[in-house]
């Protein structure tokens, strides 16, 4: 495993969304969850503020020479930036600055999160209405696009917290349904053709290799994460919701932890859930040793290969328990640790 390819020993961190309107509590609260070395800080994404602060349309707003605007049916390709893009960037601006604010003297690692080529093809439409994934071509100008505009973001993250190392995360929750040809068309009535496995290999190749000195993560929250096809992409890490894993999937997941991927797993409740359910942080990573032990992997990769973050972003938390959840997250992962066995 390389260097860069090293989270903080069994740390925790968030998904990406946060609860709220507020940049400056979701910033004090992702910084203020992981202090002391406990975590990985990271962006907050806010999509409670409506259209241009939600998944796709915040990264819409990362792209270069390329803009959309909201229609009835969702975001769709404009020739020129208008309000909506306009409002995405403004919005990223505010996250930036608050996330700059509650790091002043960090060193650490920092994470990112963006909209990853896959899932933005099939939820962008052309001006026609069908969705980019619809035609090569487009998906081939924006995933260039959306590399010039993570270049530029990372740089300006690098400025902004100069002591950290910035881990770049590529939100693909589609990416399933893109590989198995199941996203439904404008219509409904139909599904557009599967995308050739190497064909989308080679793109998130080129897109994970934007963030190339340093760590790289791609994350869904989706059932049947394709595991092998995304160590041979490049990423460092594969972020998944636990819950979803089945027992076809054990052997990418051993396979993945001997060749050095490294895992966040969301074992965390997403959502509000029961008052005891924040209450065993050893507990709550009982799965994850189990796990272990059934793959015959050495308890003491654990340390090196499990980051413990949410079921998936916290957007349908409330306040209260989205603190809890990164809170929980941090001390779970020190269970881990601390107890592998």
């Amino acid at each position: 495993m390389s260097e860069k390819s090293k989270f903080s020993a069994c740390a925790a961190t968030g998904v990406g969304s946060m609860p709220g309107g507020d940049a400056r509590e979701a910033a004090k609260t992702v910084t203020g969850s992981f202090a002391d070395g406990q975590g990985m800080p990271h962006l907050p994404e806010l999509p409670a503020r409506g259209p241009g602060a939600d998944m796709i349309g915040r990264t819409l707003g990362l792209l270069v020479e390329m803009y959309g605007h909201v229609e009835p049916s969702g975001w769709r390709i404009s020739d020129r930036p208008g309000r909506d893009t306009r409002r995405a960037r403004s919005w990223l601006g505010e996250d930036l600055d608050a996330l700059e604010e509650f790091t002043q003297g960090y060193e650490g690692l920092v994470k990112i999160q963006a909209v990853g080529p896959w899932t933005l093809a099939a939820g962008l439409e052309l001006r026609g209405g069908e969705a980019m994934l619809s035609d090569p071509g487009a998906c081939r100008d924006l995933a260039g696009s959306l590399a010039e505009g993570l270049r530029g973001h990372l740089a300006e993250v690098r400025r902004r917290v100069p002591g950290a190392e910035v881990v770049l995360q590529l939100d693909e929750p589609s990416l399933t349904a893109v590989l198995l040809g199941r996203v439904r068309s404008a219509s409904g009535y139909r599904t557009y053709r599967a995308v050739d496995r190497q064909v989308v290999e080679g793109t998130l190749r080129d897109l994970l290799a934007v963030n190339a000195e340093s760590p790289t993560a791609v994350h869904s929250c989706a059932p049947e994460v394709p595991f092998a096809l995304l160590r041979r992409a490049g990423a460092d890490a594969v972020s998944f919701d636990f819950s979803l894993l089945t027992e076809r999937e054990e052997e990418a997941i051993g396979e993945a932890v001997e060749g050095g991927t490294q895992l966040l797993l969301g074992v965390i409740p997403g959502a509000d859930a029961a008052s005891d359910a924040l209450s065993d942080p050893g507990g709550s990573v009982m799965g994850v040793r189990t796990l272990w032990s059934r793959l015959g992997l050495h308890p003491g990769t654990l340390a090196e290969s499990v980051v413990i973050t949410p079921s998936c972003g916290l957007a349908g938390a409330s306040p209260a328990y989205a603190r809890a959840a990164l809170a929980h997250c941090a001390r779970a992962a020190r269970s881990l640790a601390d107890n592998p066995e």
